[in-house]
């Protein structure tokens, strides 16, 4: 399951280390989703430092809950040069990290691939910052794949994602996935809303086909407007795979 501290980090340390306890003995692999306000290309410095801040106050919440990752939208490219935006991204993931390690925090910090065509987060780039940064794995979101490019969505398409996740970070990542799934509702700017997968043209089964045949692992967390039906959907056509 995913803690949504997307309004803002708000639960004690105290409530954090209890309900990890809870977890540990149902068998519940906790992660979390950072808070919306993140944004590491801000113009203004403070924006930028207060984006460092609730990626670090999710990490170390998470850790006291005992989970494994914190997913989040690493940026807006505000009409820079993606390569301009990389960099920026990347020198401040950098600090992050080293914060956290500092701390004895080892929480992976996942930049998630987004929606929208004016997000920072395709593909190639949330490899190459987990190829490029130890303690940065990528959350790969299927479905904003799919809305950012309109493509991305058969068999064949999911296997070819897997394979670039394979040649770029290695067998250890496609054990350790990190994947959302949903409906989702598109157009031309990429992503509008997620929605039933029932009501969506995602092909959930063929996706759930490729993750079984190529052997990926990990946690995958559904994003639909309906969690628990839609999770247990995708938990039953997994299982009948």
């Amino acid at each position: 399951m995913e803690v949504e501290f997307v309004q803002g980090v708000k639960m004690s340390p105290q409530t954090a280390r209890d309900i990890g306890e809870v977890a540990a003995k149902r068998g519940i692999r906790l992660s979390a989703h950072g808070p919306y306000f993140i944004n590491l290309n801000a113009r203004e410095p403070e924006k930028v430092a207060a984006s460092q801040e609730r990626i670090l106050q999710t990490a170390r919440i998470t850790s006291l809950l005992g989970g494994s990752s914190i997913v989040f939208h690493a940026a807006y490219y505000q009409k820079d040069n993606p390569s301009k935006v990389y960099a920026t991204v990347k020198e401040n993931l950098e600090q992050i990290v080293a914060e956290l390690r500092a701390e004895d925090n080892h929480v992976w910090v996942r930049p998630e691939v987004t929606g929208k065509g004016s997000q920072f987060g395709t593909l190639d780039e949330v490899l190459e910052l987990s190829a490029e940064i130890e303690g940065v794995a990528p959350a790969v979101d299927f479905a904003h794949w799919h809305a950012r490019t309109g493509n991305g969505n058969s068999y064949d398409e999911f296997i070819t994602i897997l394979k670039q996740i394979e040649g770029k970070l290695g067998q250890n990542a496609l054990d350790t996935m990190h994947i959302h799934v949903s409906g989702i509702e598109y157009g031309p700017k990429g992503e509008s809303k997620h929605l039933l997968l029932a009501e969506s043209d995602f092909h959930y089964a063929e996706l759930l086909r490729a993750l079984k045949d190529y052997g990926a692992g990990g946690l995958l967390i559904c994003e639909s407007p309906n969690l628990e039906e839609d999770a247990l959907l995708l938990q039953q056509t997994y299982r009948a795979l």
